[in-house]
């Protein structure tokens, strides 16, 4: 089915034009039905009046610096919300972090621990069961409409299910094949119907999944139906396409040259750190290059955030709205010569803003409490007086969004970080059993993809971060990883972790930390909270 969707700014063609426009290029008359909704929503019409709607807006890998570049953001969100100054994810990785906001559990409770099967990706998130139990579908038991736009896991579809809809979601248009990374040439499985977009204008991926949210915002808003929409599209992740109405902006915009950029010392970092070589000055002018065109690629997400604001306004919808905005993870651009990428423990991948405005949260709020996605499933189901499962490690953010938050001391003390602990030993090998499927039931990859993936394995062997295990202390940051490495940064004066304490670090405070990393690397549920919680003393000097 080939069907062309058309977003642009603030205007959303009428699906009447739209079928006119359609039939007029000579599709047939079935390529232009709007698909049946995946569930029915007899269930959500019986909700309880006075709910508010839930809309999620994840980026993907974004960091925090470009959001300077997103003035809608600022001016219909942020403005109007609070800034969560200290949020962070529990892996700095697309499939690791979608699973635990999906479902409130740290990485090794989801097992999700990286992108592609074994240690993660859609296979086992489906071989595990666990889209079963997500927040959405705790959403639709209370009465909610639900709806996903973009990017769901990575290999994401089977090849034997293409037209698969997770429970949970009564609207989903997902990708299932092409290149939705390019934001053209691809298909989405809308509610089970394969529908194919092009390389025209009107394809640009990021304006078809907000025209989608928005056309579900006014279908559904008119009848009071309480609605979650989950909006997740592809920017700015590479290759960092723009829209065409934005390819000319930023010309002269480079990357942040923050005392980290280009580490001349590294002689105290771990061995994938100092394996790197200064930056090239061509891989600085990439770099740069990289960078304009991901603040580029955001203007339409930007443009997107005010359509979705004005659809919600047009109903009468938006004083009874939370719209939460975040990242997947963080990104780094240049620092300690890492060029462009993620996963590793510094505050580029792991420290992600996020913004919030709804009812009852104060305009203009700055909050510096350690929260983090592993935290918004339980918010979610809060907010929305549904039953979350009893395996959630995170707890709900409700008492941070009102005019009276709880002092810093009385809330979460560490927040834990991870990547790839339960399943990657020192020597690189898979210590945790997997379960036993084909992954032949993936879709295929072509052979560009394939020498992709080879030649990124190849360089991960030698500069990529290895397994590792921390956490983030209001005021410090302590990472243990699998080759015996271990690094502690004072992040008050020095915030940008140029130098590791840890080789004369205090060895009280060193086994200290050790201990409470140990103990919230096996945490569940209540007892990661009570980990959390525990007052941490800092000596008056952090080293010997």
């Amino acid at each position: 089915m080939k069907r062309k969707g058309y977003f642009s700014g603030r205007r959303v063609i009428s699906l009447a034009i739209l079928l006119i426009f359609l039939t007029s290029c000579g599709l047939p008359a079935s390529a232009t039905k709007t698909p049946v909704p995946a569930t029915s929503p007899t269930a959500a019409s019986s909700a309880p009046p006075g709910k508010p709607n839930i809309i999620f807006i994840l980026a993907d890998d974004l960091d925090a610096s470009a959001i300077q570049y997103m003035p809608k953001l600022k001016s219909l969100i942020t403005d109007q919300g609070a800034t969560f100054t200290n949020y962070f994810v529990s892996e700095s990785l697309c499939c690791p972090s979608r699973a635990t906001t999906l479902r409130g559990q740290y990485p090794h409770n989801t097992q999700i621990l990286g992108n592609l099967y074994p240690l993660g990706g859609y296979l086992k998130f489906l071989q595990l069961d666990e889209e079963k139990s997500t927040v959405a579908v705790w959403l639709q038991d209370a009465g909610y409409h639900s709806m996903l736009a973009g990017k769901y896991f990575n290999g994401y579809p089977l090849r034997t299910d293409p037209s698969h809809v997770p429970p949970g979601w009564n609207e989903w248009y997902v990708p299932v094949k092409g290149d939705p990374y390019s934001q053209y040439n691809y298909t989405l499985n809308e509610n089970g119907q394969q529908v194919v977009y092009g390389e025209e204008p009107e394809d640009y991926g990021t304006d078809v999944y907000v025209g989608k949210a928005v056309d579900f915002i006014k279908r559904n808003a008119p009848a009071g139906q309480p609605l979650f929409v989950y909006l997740a599209p592809f920017a700015p992740h590479s290759p960092y396409t723009p829209a065409p109405r934005h390819a000319d902006l930023f010309a002269d915009l480079t990357a942040p040259r923050t005392p980290n950029y280009n580490e001349e010392d590294v002689s105290d970092k771990p061995a994938y750190i100092r394996n790197r070589s200064l930056l090239t000055p061509d891989e600085q002018a990439s770099i740069d290059e990289d960078y304009r065109n991901r603040a580029r690629s955001l203007q339409a997400l930007d443009e997107g955030i005010e359509a979705i604001v004005d659809a919600l306004e047009a109903n009468g919808q938006l004083d009874n709205t939370y719209i939460f905005f975040v990242a997947d993870n963080g990104y780094h651009l240049g620092n300690h010569r890492q060029t462009t990428g993620k996963v590793s423990p510094y505050e580029e991948e792991m420290r992600v803003t996020m913004r919030v405005r709804g009812p009852g949260v104060p305009a203009g709020a700055m909050l510096d409490h350690l929260v983090g996605n592993v935290d918004l499933a339980q918010t979610w189901a809060d907010l929305a007086g549904a039953k979350a499962a009893d395996f959630c490690d995170g707890r709900s953010l409700v008492p941070l969004m009102g005019t009276d938050p709880p002092a810093l001391d009385q809330w979460r003390q560490g927040f834990s970080f991870e990547h790839g602990v339960d399943q990657v030993n020192a020597a690189g090998e898979i210590a945790t059993p997997t379960p036993d499927i084909d992954p032949g039931l993936l879709e295929p990859q072509d052979q560009d993809e394939k020498d992709a993936a080879a030649a990124s394995a190849e360089r991960r062997a030698k500069l990529g971060a290895p397994a590792f295990r921390g956490i983030r202390l209001q005021t410090l940051s302590y990472v243990e990883y699998s080759t015996g490495e271990i690094e502690l940064y004072d992040l008050v004066s020095d915030p940008y972790q140029l130098q590791n304490l840890a080789s004369n670090a205090d060895p009280k405070l060193l086994a200290a930390l050790a201990a409470r990393v140990s103990e919230l690397s096996a945490c569940k549920a209540e007892s990661c909270r009570t980990a959390e919680d525990a007052p941490f003393d800092l000596p008056e000097s952090l080293t010997r």
